[in-house]
């Protein structure tokens, strides 16, 4: 199960940039990710309390925004959405294609607690 590390990068992430903001804990986490990245959503929930425990993520609230997949057929320029990778496209039935969008893997954002 791969979410695991994953996970644990996510947190490696957070850990280095609370360092830099000199906190001890952030409040939420925002990332996207896309449809095509190869992540399980339900592994990465099943292992994100064991990655996040004892670190700057324990009390974060996560949120992920999904990115569905797109992209441009080689053949006639199609702008298509896609569920698997090897769909082709459904204008001309093309397997050449060009992925726009759908493999991100990305921290986008992390939220501090207010200041008391």
């Amino acid at each position: 199960m791969h979410e695991m590390s994953i996970a644990l990068s996510i947190v490696k992430i957070a850990e280095e940039e609370a360092r830099k903001a000199r906190v001890k804990h952030f409040a939420a986490i925002d990332m996207e990710i896309g449809t095509l990245a190869g992540i399980e959503f339900d592994a990465l929930d099943f292992v994100w309390q064991a990655a996040v425990q004892e670190t700057v993520l324990e009390k974060a609230k996560k949120r992920i925004v999904k990115i569905p997949a797109k992209a441009r057929c080689g053949e006639c320029d199609e702008v298509y959405s896609l569920e698997y990778i090897h769909d082709n496209c459904p204008k001309c039935g093309s397997f050449l294609k060009t992925i726009l969008q759908g493999k991100e893997l990305r921290v986008k954002s992390l939220e501090l607690f207010p200041a008391p």
